[in-house]
Order: structure tokens, then sequence, then C-alpha cells
């Protein structure tokens, strides 16, 4: 989930200037880290990790990225703005460095995985997938209520044997017994729940290429990007639903 850094308040020359340097007041770049002029290190502001980057601005974000130069980013950057190149600096200097750091390791973290790069660009487009956040986690533990999950309608056959199967291995358990069909369903069941999750990577995929295609075509529309978008959340939420049947399975098995 995204996190902002909030900007330092009690500093008037973090929030006055914008788009100026504020030590030699020369003309940044957009979200620039550091003053081409002066070298500065700039103040910290709350940013889109896609920003951060350099990656994109809304309504432009790509979710297809280059991986390998993400990484010879993320690292440079991480030598420029280390706390011991800034030992020197002034106080305020030092906590806009520690700020970017965060900001810096935050994003990366959520870049480089595809899963959490996909549930944050639909987090800045406005949808929230409210079964697999934390909130939603925080609230079914306070109401002792179970989380919320909605069976994809096309697991529903699947999901009720695995259902009946589970429930039998734990009365075999509680008796004693051991069932090796039962045991043979179940491990059948965990081999197609593991192909559908690395199927759903492979559709997954091929939504960010729609995604990408859509956000650039001259005269897409806003219904245009609503219809893919749809397509990546009905797909998060399925894998998630198939995440947690192999979890299942599998500690049924391991028990």
């Amino acid at each position: 989930m995204a996190t902002e850094t909030n900007i330092p308040t009690g500093n008037a020359v973090a929030t006055e200037g914008a788009g100026l340097c504020w030590s030699c007041n020369s003309t940044l770049a957009a979200n620039a880290h550091f003053c081409p002029n002066c070298g500065k290190v700039q103040p910290a502001t709350p940013i889109d990790y896609f920003e951060f980057f350099s990656l994109g601005a809304a309504p432009a974000r790509k979710l297809n990225i280059d991986l390998p130069a993400l990484e010879r980013e993320f690292y440079r950057l991480s030598r420029k703005l280390h706390p011991d190149v800034f030992a020197r600096a002034s106080a305020q200097e030092q906590q806009w460095s520690l700020e970017k750091s965060s900001q810096l390791n935050d994003a990366y973290r959520t870049l480089k995985d595809p899963i959490a790069r996909t549930q944050y660009l639909l987090e800045l487009e406005g949808v929230k997938l409210e079964e697999q956040s934390s909130a939603a986690t925080l609230v079914a533990r306070t109401s002792g209520e179970e989380k919320k999950q909605v069976v994809p309608p096309e697991l529903l056959e699947e999901v009720f044997e695995l259902n009946m199967q589970l429930q039998e291995m734990r009365m075999n358990k509680q008796i004693g017994e051991d069932d090796p069909a039962i045991v043979s369903d179940l491990q059948n069941a965990q081999s197609r729940f593991e192909t559908m999750l690395n199927d759903a990577m492979s559709e997954l995929k091929s939504y960010w290429d729609e995604w990408d295609s859509t956000i650039s075509a001259p005269g897409s529309s806003e219904a245009d990007r609503i219809r893919v978008r749809d397509k990546l959340v009905n797909l998060l939420n399925r894998r998630s639903y198939i995440r947690n049947l192999v979890r299942d399975v599998n500690q049924a098995l391991a028990d």
C-alpha cells in the first residue's frame, strides 16, 4: 500500500518556491531529487512511485516497466541518498535525504513486484481491493468476523468439492483414520490451483499490455480505461482467492 512522507512543516523552504531549488533558486525539472545546478538534495514531497522513478504520471502510468533499468536507478539513487553522503550537510538536508531514501525503498519494493505494482496502480486509479487490504484484515480481527471473500463464479463447483474434501480430511484426523483417496484428491486439487495461479500471472501480463495500449492510444476514453481496469481488479481478486485455496490445501496436507 502507498505511504506518504510528510514534508517538514517547521521550515518555510520546504513549502515555498515550488519548482525552484531551495538553495540556489535554479529551475528544477518535475520531481527532481537533486538540483542540477548546485547538486543540493531537494525537499521530500508526497509523490506517487511511478513519478519517483520517472516512469510516468497520471494519466500515463504504464504497467510494463524495464525492471533492470528500475534496479539500476534504485542503486544509483541509493548511493546518492545514503546518509553517509550527508554527514556534513545541514540537519534539514539530512532529514530530506532520509525521507527520500524511505520513499525510494517503498517505491522500489512496490514497483518491482508484479502484483504489488498492479495493486498500487489500481489504488492510484481510485480502486481499493478490499479483501486484500490490511484495513479489511484489521476490521475482521476486531469484529471476529471472517474477512470478506467472494468466490469467483467459475470456481463455485470446485470450491464446494474442495470444502467437502477438507472437511472429510479433518474428520478422519480427529478419529485417527487415514484415507489415501482423500489425500490423492487434495494433491490433485493442489496441482490444479497452482496451475491456475500460473495462468493468472500470464493473464495479468496480457492485461498489462491492454492497459498500456489503452492509455497510449489517441482518442481513448475513460470508459476504455475503466473496462481494462475492471479486468485487472477481477483478475487480482480471483488470484487472491485461488492463492488462499492453495494455502488451505497445503495446510491440510501438511498437518
